[in-house]
């Protein structure tokens, strides 16, 4: 009953012993089977897709993870929605639960962190920790090299730029940028026409856009 309650903290903010055998034991489990998906040839994609339907907690359809990917759990704490990129190095420790909403793209060594560990010296050096989830909208994008530290929400069609440290949260359509992260601006009608500095979206490329929109109603 003890290892049961201690497990149940994980999910729930409290402070607990990430040192417990039974939580050691499952973490294990976990980094063994991600350890194998990490040492798949890059041909053998299919393999990788059933892999990844056994180690995550949701897996939405044509989702795809570049290794080596890096997870506390392996995944067994991480829900996708469709179509999620994850490129190179991308780190997610997920003691307890990171969720991340359709077509969303991490960029090369992104972090997203759900464990803490507290302030107080004496509490650290007993090993204590506690988590906070993660929740990243539908439709964006988190650029190179990004953090996102526990308890975040980003909303939706959020840009993150390269290098930048979430602390707090995002609302839906903005770009946000910096150490730490603010919102530069939100997503706006010169986005609609150019999608870099002064380069112009092609006409067929827009028309292919909005009779793809206009085909999901």
């Amino acid at each position: 009953m003890q290892m049961n309650a201690i497990k149940e903290k994980m999910h729930t903010g409290e402070l607990y012993d990430p040192g417990d055998d039974e939580i050691m034991q499952e973490q294990l489990r976990c980094l063994d089977r991600l350890y194998e998906f990490n040492h798949t040839r890059p041909s053998e994609l299919a393999k990788r897709n059933q892999m990844l339907r056994e180690m995550f907690a949701e897996l939405g359809d044509d989702c795809y993870i570049e290794p080596p990917f890096y997870s506390n759990f392996g995944g067994k704490h991480i829900h996708f929605g469709k179509k999620v990129y994850c490129n190179f190095g991308v780190t997610m420790v997920d003691d307890t639960h990171i969720y991340v909403g359709d077509y969303t793209m991490f960029g090369p060594r992104v972090i997203v962190a759900t464990a803490g560990h507290p302030i107080l010296p004496e509490l650290r050096e007993k090993g204590y920790q506690y988590n906070a989830p993660v929740r990243i909208g539908k439709n964006c994008w988190i650029g190179a090299g990004a953090i996102i530290v526990p308890g975040i929400t980003i909303g939706d069609n959020v840009v993150v730029g390269a290098g930048s440290i979430v602390t707090k949260d995002l609302p839906d359509h903005v770009v946000a940028v910096g150490n730490p992260c603010r919102i530069l601006r939100e997503v706006n009608e010169h986005d609609k026409e150019f999608y870099f500095k002064d380069r112009r979206i092609e006409e067929e490329t827009l028309r292919l856009i909005r009779e793809g929109s206009a085909a999901q109603f």
